[in-house]
């Protein structure tokens, strides 16, 4: 499996399935004025700026505004959800913690009868071999099916929010750091319960369906800084299921919010933290999670 194939996965933000199942597709154009949103939170010596990202556009999606780009120049380093390393290495890692310690079902027999005939031909489409889905747990069967399923719409990562910043920071040398590595952040998903994790692929199969309205409809959200809006149309499958919604939202917003603090006490100078979109949307957001530790945050744009 290829770093392409893999990183795309791994940089999730609310909306899984929707977000990576149409992430690129052609078609949508930047309104006259996008305006992403953008937080700031600072003490004596630190100011960080908080940007919820899209992990992938449409190509010539021209996001930049001149606030945007004033806090990037001013930015010392960036912080990302995760970095995404060796394909190989990783891989290996997704096949390890998806492998069940006892034997699962067949793969289809998890899906909801009323829906198998749909998810058959999705993994028909994908190329893979059942047999080896079948060995998998439901989470990591999944996010396997995912790609292909991207490919065959010519969907790409390359176009992504981060993609761009990374770029943009290495050119000149400014440090890249992460909240999570890809282990914690595959930990989340692999220890969701069994229900929890049909749940998961559920979402996938009817998400497939529809990608393009989802697409839109949260690059629409995004584009304008529609707080409410990004809340709404990146969560809904996490609203079907407590489960996923603490393991994917809840648990993950408080561990960011908690090294988000963390650097402020500790680190000097102007860091910019970029995460998913979902993240900063909503009642479970990063910034309320920080403003339950004492902190002010004030929305910049």
């Amino acid at each position: 499996m290829t770093r392409k194939a893999l990183s795309p996965l791994l940089r999730r933000g609310r909306g899984l399935f929707a977000v990576l199942a149409a992430l690129a597709l052609s078609g949508p154009s930047p309104p006259p004025a996008a305006r992403p949103a953008l937080w700031r939170v600072a003490d004596a010596d630190t100011t960080i700026y908080l940007f919820g990202t899209f992990h992938a556009l449409p190509p010539g999606y021209a996001w930049e505004d001149a606030t945007l780009k004033q806090a990037f120049t001013r930015a010392d380093r960036l912080i990302i959800e995760t970095i995404v390393g060796d394909p190989q290495a990783m891989g290996a890692l997704l096949f390890r913690l998806g492998t069940p310690a006892t034997p699962l079902p067949p793969l289809l027999d998890r899906v909801p009868a009323g829906k198998r005939a749909e998810f058959a031909e999705i993994v028909k489409r994908s190329g893979l071999p059942v047999a080896m889905l079948d060995r998998l747990e439901t989470w990591a069967a999944a996010f396997l099916l995912v790609q292909p399923m991207m490919a065959d719409l010519g969907i790409t990562g390359s176009e992504g929010v981060e993609e761009k910043l990374k770029a943009a920071f290495e050119a000149n040398s400014r440090p890249i750091g992460e909240l999570e590595t890809v282990e914690e952040q595959l930990g989340y998903i692999d220890g969701l319960a069994e229900a929890d994790q049909r749940a998961f692929l559920e979402s996938f199969i009817e998400q497939a369906s529809d990608m393009r309205a989802e697409f839109a409809a949260m690059l629409a959200a995004w584009a304008r800084g529609d707080e409410r809006a990004i809340a709404d149309t990146f969560d809904k499958e996490l609203k079907e299921s407590p489960g996923l919604h603490q393991a994917l939202l809840v648990r993950r917003n408080a561990h960011w919010a908690n090294e988000i603090k963390a650097r402020l006490d500790d680190t000097p100078g102007t860091i910019l933290v970029a995460v998913g979109a979902g993240h900063l949307a909503g009642p479970d957001s990063v910034q309320e999670m920080l403003e339950q530790r004492g902190l002010v945050v004030t929305r910049v744009q």
